[in-house]
């Protein structure tokens, strides 16, 4: 096989299996979280903490691959993540019980590290040995397309079949995507060099600027994770919005899907840490939007915000990881998601509670802006202290 066609297995492999662990094992509970709170009993305090167990596996799955060098074995949990996600969704219609709901979430956490952190690592670890561009924006389509999926299903779903019938569903769409994403990603390659003979060299950025970097990234994962996981039910609850949340979700994958590739054009030109910065600064202004106005024009232009930088910035930190350590790209992924992750856990089940308090989400939606506002000053003081150049290994 050449290496073009190979190239684009290797993509597509890495897409697909973001649509399945992200997708489906991750954000089909957003749209979900609606149906079963009217359908099935869940409490909005047990929503969001159903969202801070399912970053608690996440957090977890981040630690394993930050203490893992070995590729075999990041291949080997990479695909056992894959299997976990079907299970986990299929998981979820099978019973009512929260705790069990709580191990399922939690678990579909883990297969969300392994398809986002072994499975970008593996990617951009081929990339890199076979002289491609160290990026990561065409991998992370599969994010945006994942949402977008879920949404697309889940609403034509909704009238037909009940709770538990649309998670069986989302199952079987999960079945017909591992089936590549699991053949066209190859095992991965141990040697030191490129295949154009060239050494794969480290170069690692100062412990300030890391420890700096990691709190910004906690401030950007409060600012993800509040819309990211209570998107659908804050606009549903926004007067004369009821019933719109799925469009703003729907609309939020539209927006993420190229969003990657866009900042890797960013970056290319004006460098990723200032690329970083503009899609901070941005998502502020897209998680405020709904709750500032709540018109329909305004949630939508702050989804395309959001759904616009959110998969950008994760994708500019781990392509900086890849950058800063070509030999070992998993390990700063690894350490930059502990920070990231456990904004994660934090977060939600405090706006769960915030919003059971008030009656309505947009405290907790003032909460992530106020922070994500912060990350984006403490990622401007990063300026200061940047290395000069990422070792870049050569390409075509």
């Amino acid at each position: 096989m050449n290496t073009k066609a190979q190239r684009l297995k290797v993509l597509c492999s890495g897409i697909l299996s973001l649509i399945l662990t992200m997708g489906i094992g991750r954000f089909a509970l957003t749209p979900m979280l609606p149906i079963m709170q009217e359908h099935a009993g869940l409490g909005i305090s047990e929503g969001g903490g159903l969202a801070a167990v399912n970053y608690l596996g996440y957090l977890c799955g981040a630690l394993v691959v930050a203490m893992i060098s070995d590729l075999v074995i990041k291949d080997r949990l990479y695909r056992i993540g894959l299997v976990m996600a079907l299970v986990t969704t299929v998981g979820m219609g099978l019973t009512d019980n929260l705790w069990l709901w709580a191990l399922f979430r939690f678990l579909a956490g883990l297969s969300c590290a392994a398809g986002i952190l072994l499975g970008a690592g593996l990617v951009l670890n081929w990339l890199i040995r076979h002289d491609h561009r160290s990026e990561l924006g065409i991998h992370f389509c599969g994010v945006g397309l994942g949402i977008v999926l879920c949404a697309i299903a889940i609403e034509w779903m909704q009238p037909y079949f009940d709770w538990r019938q649309q998670w069986g569903l989302l199952t079987l769409i999960g079945v017909l995507i591992i089936i590549p994403a699991w053949r066209w990603l190859p095992p991965p390659d141990k040697s030191q060099q490129t295949t154009s003979g060239e050494a794969l060299i480290d170069s690692p950025p100062s412990a300030a600027f890391m420890r700096l970097f990691q709190v910004a990234y906690f401030c950007a994962g409060v600012g993800y994770v509040i819309s990211a996981t209570f998107i659908v039910a804050l606009i549903d609850q926004l007067p004369g919005l009821e019933g719109q949340g799925i469009w703003a979700f729907l609309i939020m994958g539209l927006a993420a899907t190229p969003s990657a590739i866009g900042w890797d054009f960013v970056a290319r030109r004006f460098g990723p840490l200032n690329a970083l910065i503009c899609a901070s600064m941005l998502q502020v202004i897209g998680i405020l939007l709904p709750v500032i106005e709540a018109n329909f024009i305004f949630t939508m232009i702050g989804a395309i915000l959001y759904g616009g930088t959110f998969v950008g910035m994760v994708c500019l930190v781990l392509t900086m990881a890849g950058r800063y350590y070509p030999t070992r790209p998993a390990k700063m992924m690894g350490k930059m998601t502990l920070s990231f992750g456990s904004a994660q856990i934090i977060a939600p089940a405090l706006a769960g509670v915030l919003a059971e308090q008030s009656g309505s989400y947009t405290s907790a939606v003032y909460m992530a802006a106020f922070i994500m506002a912060l990350g984006s000053v403490l990622l401007l003081m990063l300026k200061s202290r940047e290395p000069i150049k990422p070792q870049l290994v050569p390409i075509n």
